[in-house]
Formats: C-alpha cells, structure tokens, sequence
C-alpha cells in the first residue's frame, strides 16, 4: 500500500510523479519531495516557489518544512529569499542534529554554504499582481493579505514510512519577515508513522492557535478515521475562534493514516484537493465544502478542471 494526499489541485502534477516514484517502492521522502518541487518549479501558482506572491516590500519570501514520520526528523525554513526549491533545504535541514529551523538570512546562508540554487524568484507576473494588488487597495478598499494558498502533503510509502512536507510564499503583501504556521511543527505539519500525517493551509495567524495539525494525528492516534479527526479538529478550532474573536480565518486541513485512508476539512467554499493512493488508476482532484459540520467530497468535473487552468494561466496586464 502506498498514498500521498495534497492541498489544491496545484498538487496533481506533483503527486502524479510522486505516484510513479511510490509504484517503484521509492521513498516517502523521496517521493513527497519531488512533488512539492515540482509545485514550486511552476511559475502560474502564484503561492508557492517561482511566481509565488511578493510581501508588501515586493520581495518573494518562502517557507518550507519537511518530516520524517519514522525519525522525526525536521526541518524548515521561514522568510527565505533567493533560493529555487526551499523545501530541498529544509529536508536537508531536517538531516541536522540540531538548528533544524532557520530564517532570513541564516537560512539564506545555510544553503549558499550546502550549495543550493540560488534562483530570483520574483517573476514579470508576480510584479504585475503586486502592482495591481496596490492599486485595488487603494481604489477599492480591499484587504491586501489574499492568496495564502500553501501546498502541503502527507506521504505513505510501500515500506509503511511516512512523511509530511508544506511550501508557501505565504500571506501576499505580508509584512518582511512574517512567517505563518507552514514551517512550524504540529500547525502546518506534523506526520507519525506509527499513526499518519496531516497539513493545513489558510490563514496561518489562526491555525497556529490550535496546533491542528498535530490535533489530527493525536486524534487518528485514539482510533478516528482521518476524516473524522479532520471533522473535528477544524469545526472545534473554527467555533473557538470565532467564540473567542468574533470570526475564524481559512481553515483547510489533509490527512492520511498509516494504512492509507484519507480525510479532508475546511471552513471555506471553494478548497480543493488531489489524492493517490496504490488503489486508485489515477491521481483524482476532489472539491470539499463544510455542511453542518460534516465534509462532503465530489470529484472535480473536466470543466472546472480546465477552467483552473486557464484561469492561472491567463495573459495579465497591468491596472
């Protein structure tokens, strides 16, 4: 048995070569790699890698984070510049015995010195968005901080290792600096081979304050099938929030157990997700919306699909 579940259908290509990799008996951490660089490697997810959306200094600043579910070994980093594929050096992080998270220009640092790419990533599109992103603030009134949409997986190999792994520009215009909970254990990750994995994405300000992706695993941990546990960790931290604030920020969570079943929740309209498992002909993408607390998944149509694509990829032009 083998499987591998992501955030977004961005994720398909990646997981399709994943899935290839996890037929052959390659690695869980091998394979999850692969499928977030190639996430990454694409310059029309204007939220991850290359293309990815700038902070508010026009600046593209990543985070990344890998682990090992068997070890758990770890390994992020956060505000990371100038570099192709930060989820390489935070696996690469992750093999250190200690320093396993590093921002800014440490981490910068860290990877000039262990040889990664160097890599501009702010791309022609990228400005174009910003620039137009400027002036919709200031004509419309709109709130700057829209596209936070982080690729995470959760990773099951034929060996029973598994491992968890996340990428994000993160908040677009973000203040320099600001890191959201994608490099941070058991927020934006958390994986245990010995029970599953998950990954969240949304508004890392609000899922850092459940610590909901190691909420799941402790839940999968007591004998809840993962879509459960995903039903109860977000519609518990979604009603906190908004008991205790007044409102909740996107709440999108992905989890895989050690035998392969998956779970998916959220609190907005409109997630989507991609799944591959050694049961399945093909990597499937799956729509998901919250009614009345339980989450219902229908495969993705022809036409939504080709509608996402081309939307990504449509000219742009500057307001």
């Amino acid at each position: 048995m083998w499987g591998i579940i992501a955030t977004w259908r961005m994720a398909v290509e990646g997981i399709s070569k994943a899935s290839e990799m996890l037929e052959d008996s390659q690695s869980s951490g091998d394979a999850i790699e692969e499928a977030i660089k190639a996430v990454e490697d694409f310059p029309f997810y204007k939220s991850v890698g290359y293309g990815g959306l700038p902070n508010e200094e026009m600046e593209v600043e990543l985070d990344a984070a890998f682990m090992d579910g068997t070890t758990f070994d770890m390994g992020a980093v956060g505000a990371i510049k100038d570099f192709a594929n930060p989820i390489s050096i935070a696996r690469r992080l992750s093999k250190e015995k200690v320093n396993n998270l590093l921002v800014g220009e440490g981490a910068e640092k860290y990877a000039h010195k262990e040889g990664f790419e160097r890599k501009n990533m702010l791309t022609d599109r990228a400005k174009i968005h910003y620039k137009n992103r400027v002036k919709e603030v200031a004509e419309l009134e709109i709130k700057p901080y829209s596209g936070h949409d982080t690729v995470g997986m959760v990773c099951l190999d034929t060996k029973g290792d598994m491992c968890a792994a996340t990428s994000t520009s993160g908040l677009f215009m973000k203040k320099k600096g600001r890191v959201g909970d994608s490099p941070i254990c058991g927020s934006g990750f958390y994986v245990d081979s010995n029970i599953g994995g998950a990954s969240a994405t949304g508004l890392g300000e609000d899922l850092m304050k459940g610590c909901i992706s190691y909420e799941i695993v402790r839940l999968m941990k007591e004998g809840k099938h993962p879509q459960e546990a995903c039903d109860i960790a977000v519609n518990a931290l979604d009603e906190e929030l908004v008991k205790r604030r007044g409102k909740a920020g996107d709440l999108s969570l992905i989890a895989m157990n050690n035998e392969g079943e998956w779970g998916v929740a959220t609190n907005i309209d409109g997630f989507s997700f991609a799944v591959s498992t050694s049961k399945l002909e093909k990597p499937i993408v799956f729509l998901t919306k919250n009614v009345n607390g339980k989450n219902i998944h229908e495969v993705a149509t022809q036409e939504w699909l080709d509608n996402y694509m081309k939307t990504r990829m449509a000219p742009l032009k500057e307001n």
